[in-house]
């Protein structure tokens, strides 16, 4: 039976690095490859790839920030405060960023104590390490899809 710890973990990594069995696909897979325009484009009134990866890598990186300090600082209101991308290496360095922020979740969520994941996340209004866990992934999992059919308008 896998521990909670490695299920989580294991999720994580399926829709941000390397799996395909929910959206036969995966972040990596749909941003690596992408040239800085393309992530930029901006198509009707919708996100470009570069803001939804921001935004991604914002949660990720704020979360890992919190399990490491206790202290949950981030703001729903920044999240899509993307710095401007105008050359090729400000989108490298922004997936770059995104990836080994994902890769350093999955493996932190990968080290924790079965225990820890029904304790409060931070406060106990945010609900359970678990829930907030299991929220990353859905919010993923959203923008993803985004991802991908903004990808084949492109």
């Amino acid at each position: 039976m896998m521990t909670r710890n490695l299920f989580m973990a294991n999720r994580l990594r399926e829709v941000l690095l390397n799996g395909h069995w929910i959206a036969n696909t995966n972040y990596r897979e749909q941003i690596e490859g992408l040239n800085w325009q393309q992530a930029i484009r901006k198509i009707g009134d919708l996100n470009t790839i570069a803001a939804l990866t921001y935004h991604a890598n914002y949660y990720l990186e704020g979360l890992l920030t919190a399990l490491e300090s206790g202290k949950l600082e981030i703001s729903d209101k920044y999240s899509f405060d993307l710095p401007p991308i105008t050359s090729e290496m400000d989108w490298n360095k922004l997936v770059a960023k995104f990836l080994d922020n994902a890769e350093n979740f999955a493996n932190n969520i990968e080290l924790l104590e079965d225990g820890v994941f029904d304790k409060p996340f931070i406060d106990a209004k945010y609900g359970t390490l678990w829930r907030n866990i299991e929220g990353v992934i859905e919010h993923s999992y959203y923008h993803l899809g985004q991802i991908s059919l903004i990808r084949k308008i492109l």
